[in-house]
């Protein structure tokens, strides 16, 4: 055992040059060859100061720490959760059991406490100022985030947090970050904001619940009566409106047979002037010939009953009437 231990010394000392040179190959190989995946980009730098971006592929940087690459992925979204962590996004997610209130317990405009859990998702942009114009940015991202969601929560009703102003609320709170990430140069781009859950506090929450079902039924209710109100009051109109045009039908029309009726009165009368004897008799048989169809049978006599003249019965529908006698006055 001494023996070889003596002899792989002896071969060291006689190939030390060699063991060296071999030793300092595969470390300048293993430090300058870097291999930089699709979605990522490398940053480069020289002894601490940035040089160059590097594109995805097979890439040399110089060896021995002369050169340092930092790996940013650039293609990939990326996201932070709060109120909330996962630990395995599944078929079935798994959450982390871990309390989270102290980021997710709110306060809103009216002094109201709401537990809101959301999703901030984005992507890194500019990979230099990722890395050197703030420091540590995704943490700076999360102090940012949970300022601009408490800052627009406190703007808004706890009703509005909780039901219909939970899109309005997310989409603020997107625009804000964005400027807020413009400003410090932190060069992130946010994709979106997702509230994933916005509950009242644990020992509030029955009776938050109950507000909201009466809400509900309020509204139930309203829809109800506005159903009612466009099945009714339509159908009132319409016949309002009819009533209305039959109104103003039976008033031309009468309108209209009154006018006819004095301008035949005028115009009768005008004959009249021309040659009264002829108009009273013209008118006399004009008004015989309306009535008599009209009655059964006729007898004519004069005016001291003599000279009688029974006429035929035209009308044979009423041959069983009695007869009907006619006294037929003196033409004047």
């Amino acid at each position: 055992m001494n023996e070889n231990v003596e002899e792989f010394i002896r071969w060291i000392r006689a190939n030390l040059r060699q063991v060296l040179l071999g030793i300092l190959v595969v470390a300048i190989l293993a430090t300058s060859i870097k291999t930089i995946k699709p979605e990522e980009q490398g940053v480069v730098l020289f002894l601490g100061k940035f040089t160059r971006t590097v594109a995805p592929g097979l890439s040399f940087i110089a060896p021995l720490g002369l050169e340092k690459m930092y790996k940013i992925p650039v293609q990939r979204q990326l996201k932070l959760e709060f109120g909330f962590r996962t630990l395995t996004p599944d078929v079935r997610t798994t959450y982390s059991d871990k309390d989270f209130t102290d980021e997710s317990l709110m306060l809103t405009g009216d002094l109201n406490l709401a537990d809101v859990e959301w999703v901030v998702q984005y992507r890194i942009m500019d990979s230099y100022k990722y890395l050197f114009k703030v420091r540590d940015a995704e943490d700076a991202l999360r102090d940012m985030s949970e300022a601009a969601m408490r800052k627009i929560v406190g703007d808004r009703t706890v009703n509005e947090v909780l039901t219909v102003g939970r899109q309005a609320v997310a989409s603020n709170v997107e625009t804000l970050l964005q400027a807020m990430c413009v400003e410090y140069e932190n060069g992130l781009q946010i994709e979106q904001v997702v509230l994933q859950d916005v509950n009242p506090p644990e020992p509030v929450k029955p009776s938050f619940n109950a507000v909201n079902q009466a809400q509900q039924e309020r509204e139930t209710l309203i829809n109800q009566a506005e159903s009612e109100y466009n099945q009714v009051i339509p159908r009132a109109k319409g016949e309002a409106e009819e009533t209305i045009q039959l109104a103003e039908a039976y008033a031309l029309n009468r309108v209209n047979r009154a006018i006819g009726e004095a301008d035949r009165f005028s115009s009768l009368y005008a004959e009249y002037i021309k040659a009264p004897e002829v108009t009273k008799k013209r008118l006399y048989f004009e008004i015989l010939e309306r009535i008599l169809p009209k009655i059964g049978d006729k007898i004519v006599v004069d005016e001291k009953g003599n000279s009688v003249l029974p006429l035929l019965n035209l009308d044979k529908k009423n041959t069983t009437a009695a007869a009907t006698p006619v006294t037929t006055p003196p033409v004047k």
